[in-house]
């Protein structure tokens, strides 16, 4: 019988014929002007209106009542746990914000670049924790987080139309679906039509918390004081400070979120 020959597709480029199979997996992607990149299409602008669209989303609106309720519904503690929770994450951002600097994929196609918590987790203790991190990420923690976010969101749009009653569990969860639908369906189509949508929203949330914080002031200028009562009543149950953390670390979740698109950044630095 004539003898069949092992077909080899190398990584570099050379002849597909050969006596010892190789990676079908290239080192480095290399176009016809050199390694392959994302288009670095996103401005300053758009990378501010990423992390505080992100920062202030629905924890904004949904934490500050766990916050009270955990703290015994004294403003006291309920301030120094917010103070605690934006020191933590400030801390957390101004890290991510030297490796999103240190890492924007532009040595030579091997530096980090986009990825976030993958690529950082990847450079530092290898392919296996960034695989495992990876697929929490995509099966756990983002789905849960957008659910929540876009739940949020279709509760505040739909109130309006129900007066005094409340919406109904299937017209939010359904207005919920269409909004995650169609969001996913943009960021797919166009980053730059994202972006806009972005700014859009971020803008909206911004004055929405103007409007809040405003309110909160006139109240307490025209004697609206009677709630500071008891202002500084320290709960005594730890369980209970620890819970109103956790909510106040959820209000201001998504500094990491720049990290992702890294890449696609005008100037990183």
């Amino acid at each position: 019988m004539p003898s069949i020959s092992r077909r080899t597709y190398p990584s570099d480029g050379g002849s597909i014929n050969g006596e010892e199979s190789k990676s079908l997996t290239p080192k480095h992607v290399e176009g016809k002007d050199g390694p392959v990149q994302l288009k670095r299409r996103l401005t300053l602008w758009n990378g501010v209106a990423i992390i505080v669209g992100t920062v202030i989303g629905s924890g904004a609106f949904v934490s500050p009542a766990g916050v009270l309720k955990e703290t015994g519904g004294a403003p006291g503690p309920a301030l120094v746990v917010w103070a605690v929770s934006g020191i933590l994450s400030a801390a957390g951002a101004i890290c991510y914000a030297e490796l999103g600097t240190c890492l924007t994929g532009d040595q030579g196609g091997s530096g980090a670049g986009a990825g976030g918590d993958y690529a950082y987790i990847r450079a530092a203790f290898g392919p296996l924790p960034a695989f495992l991190r990876l697929w929490v990420a995509l099966l756990i923690i983002r789905p849960t987080t957008q659910a929540v976010v876009a739940l949020t969101f279709a509760n505040y749009a739909a109130k309006p139309f129900f007066g005094t009653c409340e919406p109904p569990e299937e017209a939010i969860r359904l207005l919920a679906a269409i909004c995650l639908c169609l969001l996913t369906a943009v960021n797919c189509i166009s980053v730059r039509w994202a972006m806009r949508i972005q700014v859009v929203f971020t803008a909206a949330k911004v004055a929405a918390l103007v409007v809040i914080i405003v309110a909160g002031v006139i109240y307490i200028l025209m004697g609206g004081e009677s709630h500071l009562n008891g202002s500084f009543d320290v709960p005594q149950d730890f369980g209970s400070i620890c819970l109103a953390l956790f909510s106040g670390l959820f209000a201001f979740g998504g500094w990491n979120y720049l990290n992702f698109v890294t890449e696609e950044l005008q100037d990183p630095h």
